[in-house]
């Protein structure tokens, strides 16, 4: 069918102008958090705002109303979530997860690189990013977003940036 009626086209409209006007005001009221880099939870949200936005769109069995109110409930569960896991550690750890160490001082951790799925070349590509050429003073380091980090380490462990990553213990050479 390619045209079902004016008042569909007009019904889409109204909804798609009010409901987006909601869906911005609603994402500036909770914070910039809600836009910031996405970790699994922002990322399910996003989607499910998304989806919820476009059924308020195409369905004519969906009340504009009802479709803000879905919109602002998943806002609403997003802020509470973010709350929790920023007073909450070990709570952040269960929604966010933890960084994970893929490359430690010139060598792969091969059973964690299979384990997240992520080649030796795309953490290659990362240290020329980052214009790393001494690989054996590098860590890289999969971020909870997804990017993969690498830092050039100093001699010793005492590298402030990798607090809160689990790191591998070193070898029996001293790496």
């Amino acid at each position: 069918m390619w045209f079902g009626s004016w008042e569909s086209v007009l019904r889409i409209l109204v909804h798609g102008t009010l409901g987006y006007v909601a869906l911005v005001f609603l994402l500036r009221v909770s914070g910039k958090r809600a836009l910031s880099k996405m970790n699994a939870f922002d990322f399910v949200i996003t989607i499910a705002l998304g989806s919820a936005f476009a059924t308020l769109l195409i369905s004519d069995r969906v009340p504009l109303v009802e479709g803000i109110v879905a919109l602002g409930t998943l806002i609403i569960l997003q802020w509470v979530v973010s709350s929790l896991y920023v007073r909450s550690a070990h709570f952040e750890a269960i929604v966010k997860g933890t960084p994970t160490v893929l490359y430690w001082r010139g060598r792969y951790l091969e059973d964690i690189l299979r384990k997240v799925r992520i080649t030796h070349e795309e953490v290659h590509s990362a240290m020329r990013d980052r214009n790393i050429t001494r690989h054996k003073g590098a860590a890289a380091v999969l971020e909870t977003d997804g990017t993969i980090t690498v830092i050039e380490m100093p001699p010793g462990d005492d590298v402030h940036a990798l607090t809160g990553v689990d790191r591998p213990v070193a070898d029996p050479h001293g790496r």
